[in-house]
């Protein structure tokens, strides 16, 4: 099989570079970026000397009969163009901007700024969350890779949310992201000097990430609303999503609830301890803890995930794997490095 990643050169795309070199049965053969066509893998990234890959060159556009599969990297606008054009062309994908992850049309305009214009295709796309939606993207041409901020929250939230036993239907969120979550593109908050040492919150009324969260858990209670709060953290990468909320379940009930619902699922870990982003960066495990404040009536639900590895390319892997046949675990079942 022969494999396309465009923009190849965001973290997102090097990290899957990184994991999909290890694939014996597999060749990426077209790469692509604005910045750097022409230049090889080696030439702008020196830690790749010696990958399989080093010689390959970045390209400004895709050959589409020269690949099977592709992996987009993507500003949310082209991505709905290209997306479109690779599935009319009988290709699968998976699409790691937002542009196929929200059902409600008219999220885009408000929170995006733009229309979708492939409505038919938006609703046949299936939202790449594999513990939730395990048998439909086995089957599907078109997955839509989750947001790091919904795969932490909408993982810790799903067992709570599908068994209805959330008293009040605005859920509060305050999460923590590494500032890779920006991407590599220059900005001045996250310059060394602005980012070292400090932590701010950004977009707190509203985020692009809500009406993703709240599209995807109406599938199981449609009452629930979300009170989000993103923040900045000094790290290169992962996240926290802390989640308060309302429950007549006793603790131990909760943890049993969780247990049914994920322990047979290789990549969530429930832990007995308040969770750490060190013990999942560089993986695709999703660390969730599970308390309950029984002087307020309220549960805490802490999840973290690495933003750039479960939150981004090593989900759009897991998924890569359900769509091609493999085992969900192939070649991501690595733990974090320590210290």
């Amino acid at each position: 099989m022969k494999v396309a990643i465009a923009g190849a050169s965001g973290y997102t795309g090097i990290e899957l570079l990184r994991v999909l070199q290890n694939y014996e049965d597999i060749e990426i053969n077209q790469i692509t970026s604005r910045t750097y066509t022409g230049k090889t893998l080696k030439e702008v990234f020196p830690f790749l000397l010696k990958s399989k890959y080093q010689n390959l060159k970045f390209s400004d556009s895709f050959n589409f009969s020269e690949s099977d599969f592709y992996f987009l990297c993507l500003p949310h606008e082209p991505s709905i163009e290209l997306v479109y054009e690779l599935y009319n062309k009988g290709k699968k994908v998976v699409d790691l901007s937002a542009a196929y992850r929200i059902k409600n049309v008219q999220a885009y305009p408000e929170y995006y700024g733009f229309e979708h214009k492939h409505l038919e295709l938006l609703k046949q796309a299936v939202y790449g969350l594999p513990e939730l939606f395990r048998k439909e993207i086995k089957n599907a041409d078109v997955v839509a890779n989750p947001g790091c901020y919904p795969t932490a929250t909408i993982l810790g939230l799903y067992p709570i949310v599908k068994e209805k036993k959330v008293l009040d239907k605005i859920i509060i969120v305050n999460a923590q992201s590494g500032i890779s979550g920006a991407g590599r593109k220059l900005k001045e908050d996250f310059h060394f000097p602005e980012a070292f040492g400090n932590a701010y919150a950004y977009n707190p009324i509203k985020h692009r990430h809500i009406p993703e969260m709240e599209d995807v858990l109406s599938i199981f209670n449609e009452d629930i609303k979300m009170r989000f709060t993103p923040n900045i953290i000094p790290v290169s990468r992962g996240m926290i999503s802390t989640i308060t909320v309302k429950t007549d379940i006793s603790e131990p009930e909760l943890k049993k609830l969780y247990s049914d619902y994920y322990g047979n699922e290789y990549f969530i870990r429930l832990t007995e301890q308040p969770s750490k982003i060190k013990n999942v960066v560089g993986t695709n495990f999703c660390d969730i803890f599970l308390s309950k404040d029984e002087r307020t009536g309220y549960a805490v639900i802490i999840s973290v995930i690495d933003n750039l590895g479960k939150g981004a390319s090593y989900q759009a892997i897991q998924n890569f794997n359900l769509m091609i046949g493999k085992p969900e675990n192939y070649n991501l079942s690595n733990f974090s490095l320590f210290p």
